[in-house]
């Protein structure tokens, strides 16, 4: 089974995230990447002290090492210039926060390389 890295300063999100995810049967990860073997989907959130989600998603993605593993935002951000940013540094989805438990492992679902 892939692990979901879900990175976020929110300790109520990643509980949220977390309890979502282990209910659909996913493993989760809140440490650091450890190897794109065994990270299958990265969620990032955008408000993020030192370094932001969008900082972090293009790092990720100019690193040959983690460039595959895709990478969905959830925050409470909805404004065009950021999610076309994302978009551009190859984010594969963006989900506003609040956000719906359903939707949140459809798309992880539809994402997540099996």
């Amino acid at each position: 089974m892939k692990k979901v890295l879900v990175v976020d300063d929110s300790p109520t999100i990643l509980q949220q995230v977390g309890l979502a995810l282990k209910q659909e049967g996913f493993a989760e990860a809140m440490a650091l990447v450890e190897s794109e073997r065994e990270i299958g989907l990265v969620i990032l959130d955008v408000n993020m002290p030192r370094m932001n989600g969008l900082e972090m998603l293009e790092k990720l993605k100019s690193d040959p090492l983690h460039a595959a593993i895709p990478v969905v935002i959830l925050t409470t951000e909805g404004q065009h210039t950021l999610i076309q940013r994302a978009k551009q540094a190859g984010a594969k989805g963006w989900i506003v926060k609040p956000f719906s438990a359903k939707l949140l492992i459809a798309a992880v679902k539809k994402i997540m390389p099996a």
